[in-house]
């Protein structure tokens, strides 16, 4: 049963697993473990370096790892950069590309940068990082036969990605297969009491319990959170998307964006990515944008920074003062094919939604690019040398500048 000591628990938890809330067995009951074991929990959260960029819904975990480490539990941290060669199949229609260990090793360069504003790194005993490699790279042929022998080819089909592929008729690698079990193995090798993870990560942490009953160990619990939408409130947070909010972003970026999260996703946010009372909030919509703005950037940066992007964001949006342009969100025109429709950039800098609503504000004369009104659907964009510094704007509030590179 929830009491009041373990809100933190469960904020912004879709489920625990396994969640027997009133058994007297600790290995059933996350609750009576964490009130009656003579030790902390080791706590484990694994990050594949297949970019070099970490968003805010990748923060999501991670935060709640640090929940544990403010209640006196070990942060275990683990730095996938031998599962990250496969790359998690979760949700993919098609194999990953598999990377280079050279690859991989420049992205988990600024992972940990990325996410020390996050977490714990200074008290003695709450945190640990690891390396996968570690471990994984010293397995042998006969290890391997071993995990392979702990599932069955229908098992691994049930797995929602693999399920549908097969479907689909979409080839499906044997290396793949052996993802989930790698992961799973580092609980093993970790000795993981819980392990957190999104909802699409349930098959690959109930998997790690398997290899830890398999191999003699105590299984741990599986703490499942929500997967973040993305500014646009409709498909989830994704670089490819244009529709995220990047940890390393600079404060006006940040701030720019989240105060324009749509109404029906603030209260989702100020729940996964902030610990604000929700019932403190105040209930005007204008005013709870601001707010999760500022606690937001405050968080990655400072309050002083925060207040001060607020200020600028005001100056530009209200007041139409663009003489700060280099403060100014920038998109990247790197990724657009040229020459280009304007209603596709405008799409694709996630100014709109889609392309039919930004040909929607283009007829109606509400994009601008500098102090030029455009009005033509069919309006086309010959090179991005052309466009680079340019600020592109939809209305008053939606804005970016565009940069070649």
């Amino acid at each position: 049963m929830m009491t009041d000591k373990f809100t933190w628990l469960h904020r912004g938890i879709s489920e625990i697993f396994p969640d027997q809330p009133y058994s007297q067995d600790p290995n059933e009951n996350l609750i009576l473990k964490l009130t009656t074991l003579d030790r902390p929990l080791r706590v484990k959260l694994g990050i594949d370096p297949t970019g070099v960029d970490v968003h805010l819904g990748h923060s999501i975990p991670v935060r709640k790892l640090r929940a544990f480490q403010d209640a006196g539990h070990t942060a275990v941290l683990i730095i996938g950069d031998f599962t990250a060669r496969v790359g998690d199949p979760t949700g993919k229609s098609e194999a990953r590309r598999q990377l280079t260990p050279e690859q991989v090793q420049e992205n988990a360069k600024t992972y940990l940068d990325q996410v020390r504003p996050i977490l714990d790194f200074d008290t003695p005993g709450r945190l640990e990082i690891r390396y996968n490699s570690e471990w994984l790279s010293k397995l042998d042929l006969a290890d391997i036969l071993e995990l392979l022998a702990t599932m069955t080819v229908g098992q691994m089909l049930a797995k929602e990605g693999f399920a549908l592929r097969y479907q689909q008729e979409n080839p499906i690698y044997i290396h793949e297969f052996l993802y989930p079990l790698m992961q799973g193995y580092d609980s093993v090798a970790v000795d993981a009491d819980v392990e957190l993870g999104g909802t699409d990560q349930k098959f690959n942490i109930a998997v790690g319990r398997d290899l830890q009953r398999h191999f003699g160990k105590r299984t741990q619990f599986g703490l499942l959170m929500p997967i973040l939408l993305g500014t646009d409130g409709v498909q989830k947070m994704s670089k490819s998307l244009g529709n995220y909010v990047g940890l390393s972003e600079d404060p006006l970026s940040m701030y720019s964006k989240l105060e324009k999260i749509p109404d029906d996703q603030v209260e989702n946010y100020f729940e996964l990515l902030t610990n604000l009372n929700i019932n403190d909030i105040d209930k005007n919509p204008r005013e709870r944008q601001k707010l999760l703005a500022l606690d937001i950037v405050s968080q990655y940066h400072s309050q002083e920074a925060a207040l001060e992007a607020q200020q600028t964001a005001v100056k530009m949006v209200i007041k139409g003062d663009m003489s700060q342009t280099e403060a100014v969100p920038e998109f990247s025109l790197a990724s657009v094919e040229f020459p280009a429709k304007l209603f596709y950039v405008v799409s694709a800098s996630g100014l709109c939604k889609s392309s039919s609503e930004a040909r929607k504000k283009i007829a109606g004369g509400a994009v601008r690019l500098d102090d030029e009104r455009i009005s033509d659907q069919n309006f086309t964009l010959d090179s991005p040398a052309d466009l680079d510094g340019k600020v592109l704007r939809v209305g008053k509030k939606n804005f970016v500048r565009l940069v070649k590179n």
